[in-house]
């Protein structure tokens, strides 16, 4: 792993894996920066920065590291939180939308769940996540969201890695490039 652009001021500690989940795949691991208070306040700050004049509805936290950031966010914000769930973790009367995302290694489902006292039409939403690889797992969010008529106002992570899916519309605090010895 390369750093590329680093906005953050505290010591950076991402961790790798080569071949993890699978061979050819390189884990980045964000642990360390949660582990470090500094640093997690710091995230925290900064993604606040980024999104306080957006007028926001709600969070879009992919499970399971979304959860971590943006739960403290919104309180932040003073908005609401719409988990999106791997499938099966919710009954099915509780879904909205089921939709299929594909990985660097595979395949998935998550679930939007249904809404209480209010519908996803019209509602302005911003996607929070850890790493921003190939963006599939984003799109796949952002497209389910605007199929129930929500307004996706942007996406933002901690970490992206450019090199994987050019997207320069993604918020983030850091870019790094994954190593080439794999």
């Amino acid at each position: 792993m390369r750093i590329l652009r680093n906005t953050l001021k505290n010591d950076l500690n991402l961790r790798t894996q080569n071949d993890f989940p699978i061979k050819g795949v390189e884990f980045i691991d964000i642990t360390p920066l949660i582990l470090q208070k500094e640093v997690f306040n710091e995230i925290i700050d900064a993604l606040y920065n980024e999104l306080k004049d957006k007028n926001l509805d709600y969070l879009v936290l992919p499970e399971a590291r979304g959860f971590l950031f943006g739960s403290v966010l919104a309180e932040k914000l003073n908005v609401g939180i719409i988990p999106v769930r791997k499938k099966g973790k919710l009954p099915p009367d509780f879904v909205e939308l089921t939709f299929e995302y594909t990985k660097e290694y595979g395949k998935g489902e998550f679930e939007l769940p249904t809404l209480v006292n209010d519908e996803y039409k019209g509602k302005r939403t911003y996607i929070i996540d850890d790493i921003y690889a190939t963006g599939n797992t984003m799109s796949a969010i952002k497209n389910a969201l605007e199929a129930c008529g929500s307004i996706v106002i942007g996406r933002g992570v901690i970490v992206n890695i450019p090199t994987l899916n050019n997207d320069k519309s993604v918020f983030s605090l850091m870019d790094i490039e994954e190593s080439s010895e794999k």
